[in-house]
């Protein structure tokens, strides 16, 4: 199999569950949020990135793409731009439940499988001190949402409801069950 995504959380993911696959990353285009839903968002832009690895490989693998949007209130939430976005992020989170979707598409022999999960995510009510604490451990600024579920902020956060793997970036039953529908077994 073909990750086609940098993310070392989703390899790290895909290295859980003992799946083999090597990193080609996408160039796709993918698209914004305003005018679309979150979800349509997560899966076109998945779709986006496996299609173009896949356009480019030539030796008949499939190719996993992926895709994670964190939206409250319709809003998506994207990688901060500075800590500034990352302070102004937290804050909308702060005290309230936010969902995170994720898009995945597997490409293989000229098919593609696709699917989006959504997970529910509750935050604490937090500080102007926490959010500032957090911030300057500089783990929200490569993430979606400005927080990594699976790193220190996962001490503000109560509870989620659906899948874990889903919030860190990649949900595995998703994966399998498209692997299943493909043909193929992880």
């Amino acid at each position: 199999m073909i990750l086609a995504s940098a993310s070392p959380r989703r390899q790290e993911l895909l290295q859980q569950i003992g799946c083999e696959f090597r990193v080609v990353v996408s160039n796709a285009e993918e698209i914004a949020g305003d005018e679309f839903s979150p979800e349509r968002v997560a899966v076109e832009n998945a779709r986006r990135k496996a299609e173009e690895v896949a356009s480019r490989e030539k030796g008949g693998a499939a190719v996993l793409g992926a895709d994670t949007v964190v939206a409250v209130d319709g809003e998506i939430l994207g990688k901060p731009k500075d800590e500034a976005d990352a302070a102004r992020m937290l804050r909308l989170l702060s005290g309230r439940q936010h969902f995170v979707y994720t898009g995945v598409a597997l490409v293989y022999q000229g098919n593609v499988f696709e699917d989006v999960v959504r997970t529910a995510v509750w935050v604490d009510t937090l500080s102007e001190e926490e959010i500032a604490a957090y911030i300057a451990t500089g783990e929200p600024m490569d993430k979606a949402g400005a927080y990594a579920v699976q790193g220190k902020a996962a001490q503000f956060i109560p509870r989620i409801d659906g899948s874990f793997s889903n919030v860190v970036g990649l949900p595995l039953h998703a994966v399998k069950d498209l692997s299943r529908k493909a043909g193929i077994i992880l």
